[in-house]
């Protein structure tokens, strides 16, 4: 637990406790003065209580808002961090496209290849920091996108990892409205672990589209009935030894329940479906 997590919950414990005690002392002095009847309960429990939510609220509010304070400094500090990362990164990427026409030496060639990855890894990076923080704040506008446009960019994507996987695709040219950059991660993931866990011999993937329907489907061991259940949760993994932390699908479920994307898994004697119904999305 960090140090802002621990200060919450103690200041949140106190102020309880405090507003708990005043409230038991009155409660206890006007019984004892009044006494308790049919007749004053509900003019004295009724404002008693009113009069503990008031106090919680005044003192929670005071006290917890240099925290909330600090974490919206927090915040914007990241985001003008990340605007200024684009500006080097943008630099880097400019100055190398211009070397690539002047530099003719092989090895110095290689040399500008590398650094021209590293800027576009870099620039990745900053993409995903911007989208994630959007996402936190619910600041992400839906885009109008061709659905096979964005599996051929997933697809390209596992070029030099797929191997001697086989990938069949039959996704029509239709318009959805989404978010774009939370799509393509979702199909991503999907044909990223269809890859990984596809069967040694002959491994295929087929993406296909049908009746609202997009399916990845992926030949291998198929996922144990009693898992089916708990496949998208935080770091779960179905085999330990495999790599990776479990998160992959839990975004994946995340992205889609927020999106009104139902998904659900169909299992088979000779792989794994996964099947997202876009109707909500379709255009």
């Amino acid at each position: 637990m960090n140090s802002k997590k621990r200060d919450f919950l103690i200041s949140i414990s106190i102020i309880f406790t405090f507003c708990l005690v005043i409230i038991l002392y009155l409660n206890y002095f006007f019984i004892s003065k009044f006494g308790l009847n049919q007749d004053n309960f509900i003019y004295i429990i009724v404002p008693l209580i009113i009069l503990g939510l008031a106090i919680f609220l005044s003192f929670s509010i005071s006290i917890l808002k240099p925290l909330f304070k600090s974490d919206e400094k927090l915040e914007l500090s990241i985001k003008e961090t990340i605007h200024e990362l684009n500006i080097p990164v943008s630099t880097i990427k400019m100055n190398t496209q211009l070397l690539e026409k002047t530099i003719k030496d092989e090895k110095s060639l290689k040399r500008l290849e590398r650094i021209k990855q590293a800027s576009n890894n870099l620039l990745k990076l900053y993409e995903n920091m911007e989208y994630n923080i959007k996402k936190e704040i619910d600041k992400i506008d839906k885009q109008e996108f061709f659905l096979d446009e964005v599996v051929k960019i997933s697809i390209d994507k596992f070029d030099d990892i797929k191997k001697d996987t086989k990938i069949v695709v039959d996704v029509p040219n239709i318009t959805v409205k989404s978010d774009i950059n939370g799509f393509i991660k979702t199909i991503d993931n999907l044909i990223s672990n269809a890859i990984k866990y596809n069967i040694k011999e002959n491994p295929i993937v087929e993406i296909s589209y049908k009746n609202s329907i997009l399916s990845i489907y992926n030949s291998g061991e198929k996922i144990d009935t009693k898992n089916l259940f708990i496949v998208f949760d935080k770091y779960f993994q179905e085999n330990p030894s495999n790599d990776g932390f479990g998160l992959g699908l839990a975004m994946v479920k995340e992205f889609c329940d927020k999106n009104k994307i139902l998904i659900n898994i169909e299992t088979t004697e000779t792989g794994n479906r996964f099947n997202l119904n876009l109707k909500n999305i379709i255009i």
